[in-house]
């Protein structure tokens, strides 16, 4: 009987092992989709933890090496990720350990991280409020060229159209003259009354569900805060997606549409304003997106800060 305790198992790695036959350098390896818990503060100070998709990428110079230590990456993210809120100092230092776990075989790394963050919103007029989901994407990357972090999300908004709001004008405009002759005295109560009808509004513009998908890079030393970014398109667009819904905010809904008439645009330039005294902010891109209902095809627009280098060159 042989005892095996106190003995080294040599096992086969056949990923050190040299193909001279196919050799050359890789732009990037890794691993993508990595499921892992992530902690994260959206801006208001509490820590949520929620399931996140982490991609994990060092590139591979040493063209006649067969691979990288998948693994390490792997054990890497865990630790790094797993125990400790998400913040830009903590993204570096993960970066700066894949490196360090692949030193002689790379000098370039890159992770991706994508999950939702739930965030409280009231309502416009009520006083209730629910949850909405904003999706996140981190992308970061360390390397010769130094380290580079980029912040995404989306913002849900309906948008009316200016044209069809002012051919609905006329419509109305036209039925009015054909209810009211020209030259009768109008009776206040009757036009208020007629105001109230469908005949009165007899055309109403088309509105759509938008999208507007935001890319931030941040100023060196600056942190996180989602939703101080949210807040500020939101805010400058002016017509959000709600939660909670009772007739007095739907009413309230009604009236922000009627006064944020938009083109996809206008919706950019909007954006572009607000974003662009951020100082956080280094660069941006946006895209806007009408999903509209009178066609089926979508009205878009893209919009940056404009820097030398950046997002828009």
């Amino acid at each position: 009987m042989h005892s095996h305790e106190n003995t080294t198992r040599l096992m086969p790695d056949v990923a050190a092992q040299a193909q001279p036959h196919l050799t050359g350098a890789l732009d990037w390896v890794g691993m993508d989709n990595i499921e892992v818990p992530v902690h994260f503060d959206a801006g208001d100070g509490e820590v949520q933890r929620t399931n996140a998709q982490v991609g994990a990428f060092v590139n591979l110079v040493q063209a006649d090496k067969r691979g990288i230590h998948m693994s390490r990456l792997y054990l890497l993210v865990d630790r790094h990720l797993g125990t400790q809120p998400l913040s830009v100092a903590a993204l570096r230092d993960l970066l700066d350990a894949f490196l360090e776990s692949h030193k002689g075989l790379s000098d370039r790394a890159r992770l991706s991280i994508r999950f939702d963050v739930l965030v409280r919103r009231a309502a416009l007029r009520s006083a209730n409020s629910g949850w909405r989901s904003y999706p996140v994407s981190i992308e970061a990357s360390l390397g010769p060229d130094g380290f580079r972090l980029e912040l995404g999300t989306e913002a849900v908004y309906s948008s009316t159209c200016p044209a069809s709001a002012a051919l609905a004008r006329q419509l109305i405009q036209e039925q009015f003259a054909r209810d009211f002759q020209a030259g009768q005295a109008l009776d206040h109560a009757a036009v208020q009354a007629w105001l109230g009808t469908e005949q009165g509004i007899v055309a109403t513009p088309h509105a759509q569900r938008s999208v507007a998908r935001l890319l931030v890079r941040l100023v060196d030393g600056a942190s996180f805060n989602l939703l101080d970014t949210l807040d500020r398109v939101e805010q400058a667009l002016g017509t959000a997606v709600q939660t909670a819904v009772k007739r007095e905010d739907e009413q309230a809904f009604a009236l922000a549409n009627g006064c944020n008439l938009m083109f996809c645009e206008d919706a950019a330039r909007r954006i572009q304003k607000a974003l662009d005294v951020d100082e956080r902010l280094a660069d941006f891109h946006v895209r806007v997106e009408h999903q509209e209902s009178l066609h089926p095809h979508d009205a878009v627009a893209y919009a940056s800060k404009g820097v030398p280098g950046g997002f828009g060159s």
